[in-house]
């Protein structure tokens, strides 16, 4: 039986004069559980202040009811089209036959183009808000040219690219690199049709001007829930691990940073510090993450319910990325919480820290194994360097100052805190 195209809430709110905002987003902004949905749901949360939303993404994985009516609540109309299946990959490689990136047909949707531009038909939108280069081809339409758009790049993609064909052997480093070239023609142009381009850092701002130069592109960086990754809001688990990584384990950079750390890192760990422990936690972890479950002392735990416990239960939060492009909300979110961090400098990049005194940078084996080995001796180290990070955090990652800048990029009045009269339909 063939599946519906679309699974789609909408919500008409009537406010008067209030402006019209098309958000497009490349996954479905919510549960807030991977770094890329913790950006999108917060963006969401903000323009919902600024006008009237109509929300139009994409779905690699089912929603519940609960979160449908939470993205409901930030909009006027919500549009969810499901990806799923061989036909993605069937899409990726027609892209990519016709000179375009493997990435804009493993996100290109019939359905949500339809809706768009039955959508730009009926409104005439203030402004367009991209989340993703993969999803700009929808903003690109006749009928939204008078709108102001908004590209948030997140990260130079294709610098990402470039980064696995450097590390990756043939034939996935050619792959790699034609994808990276691919993915670059499309930056290129959404600087020249978008009014305004963010990305998450300082550096990731310089990495694009270096091939694209140009007055559009600033950085805006991630924020973190300060109240919820709190020091003293849920009991820690039982105290006895050494290190915590929590990621989403299905994801290149994650697999790649974990593999190297278990393979030349923790061997020597292990050494000194006989009884130490690695707990691994997050979302779909691949067949290469469950088999470091094999080595001596790794614990690969994956999906839990809440993982704040598991990173105050342990002394010490890493980050080992190889390939890290702008801000590191598994960093963020540890330094929170008061926990010490050791990273690579890769994945501490764009955070404005001063290495040593917010955080640990590792950049070699030796550095790795010394940071782990001092700071499990130094409890009171340990104190000091997450009290460090738990301040720099506050001082500069509350997602309402970070997402402050767009309220001027969009030039848009917001909203009154008026009543809200809302009528939901589903169809």
């Amino acid at each position: 039986m063939r599946q519906p195209d679309s699974d789609r809430l909408t919500i008409d709110v009537r406010l008067d004069n209030s402006p019209r905002i098309l958000y497009l987003v490349h996954r479905v902004p919510y549960p807030p559980n991977r770094g890329d949905r913790i950006r999108s749901f917060h963006l969401l949360k903000f323009l919902s202040t600024l006008g009237k939303v109509d929300l139009a993404t994409l779905a690699d994985e089912p929603l519940s009811d609960g979160d449908r009516q939470t993205l409901a609540e930030s909009c006027n109309r919500v549009a969810i089209f499901p990806l799923a299946g061989i036909t993605r990959w069937l899409r990726a490689a027609a892209a990519l036959a016709s000179g375009n990136s493997a990435t804009e047909g493993l996100f290109r949707s019939t359905p949500l183009h339809k809706t768009v531009k039955q959508w730009s038909r009926e409104v005439q939108y203030d402004a367009v808000v991209v989340f993703c280069s993969s999803m700009a081809p929808y903003a690109m339409l006749p009928e939204l040219k008078s709108a102001r758009l908004l590209v948030d790049l997140v990260d130079v993609d294709s610098q990402k690219w470039l980064d696995y064909a450097s590390t990756a052997t043939f034939p996935r480093n050619r792959l790699y690199a034609l994808e990276a070239r691919r993915v670059r023609q499309l930056e290129c142009q959404i600087v020249e049709r978008a009014d305004s381009v963010i990305l998450t850092s300082p550096q990731e701002v310089e990495t694009l001007q270096k091939f694209k130069p140009n007055d559009k592109t600033r950085s805006v960086t991630n924020g973190v829930d300060l109240d919820y990754f709190a020091p003293d809001v849920v009991t820690a688990a039982t105290p006895g691990a050494l290190c915590v990584f929590v990621g989403v384990l299905d994801y290149r950079a994650n697999i790649d940073g974990l593999q190297w750390f278990c393979s030349e890192v923790w061997p020597e760990v292990r050494r000194r510090i006989p009884d130490a422990t690695l707990q691994i936690i997050g979302r779909r972890p691949t067949p290469q993450v469950l088999r470091l479950a094999q080595i001596d002392g790794v614990q690969v735990i994956g999906e839990v319910s809440d993982v704040r416990p598991y990173a105050l239960g342990a002394e010490i939060s890493i980050a080992p990325l190889r390939v890290a492009r702008g801000i590191q909300n598994k960093v963020l979110e540890a330094m929170a919480m008061g926990r010490p961090v050791v990273a690579t400098p890769q994945a501490l990049e764009g955070l404005n820290l001063v290495p040593g005194e917010h955080a640990i940078a590792a950049g070699s084996v030796e550095d790795w194994v010394t940071a782990l080995e001092r700071l499990h001796r130094d409890a009171t180290e340990r104190r000091r360097l997450g009290d460090a990070a738990r301040a720099l955090v506050i001082q500069r990652h509350a997602w309402e100052s970070c997402l402050a800048p767009i309220d001027a990029l969009l030039g848009l009045t917001p909203l009154s805190c008026g009543a809200r009269e809302s009528e939901v339909t589903r169809r």
